[in-house]
């Protein structure tokens, strides 16, 4: 399956658990892209509904946005 490449922003907190994946996997040798890959890989092959969990992930974060922003 050919790859395609794109750049992402994501929230610190979620490098860091990235990149704790990146350390406890040191075995295999897993890049942070491949840990990436990985958590995307399991989400869409989960039965989770994918279009309500997104919403409901991005719903969240935007209304913490606007909380803080508030302050």
């Amino acid at each position: 399956m050919a790859k395609e490449k794109f750049g992402v922003a994501v929230d610190e907190e979620i490098v860091r658990e990235v990149d704790e994946l990146v350390d406890e996997c040191d075995d295999l040798g897993a890049s942070r892209s491949e840990i990436v890959e990985a958590i995307l890989t399991a989400f869409v092959q989960s039965e989770t509904n994918h279009v309500e969990r997104v919403r409901e992930i991005i719903s969240t974060s935007q209304s913490r946005l606007v909380r803080t922003s508030a302050c």
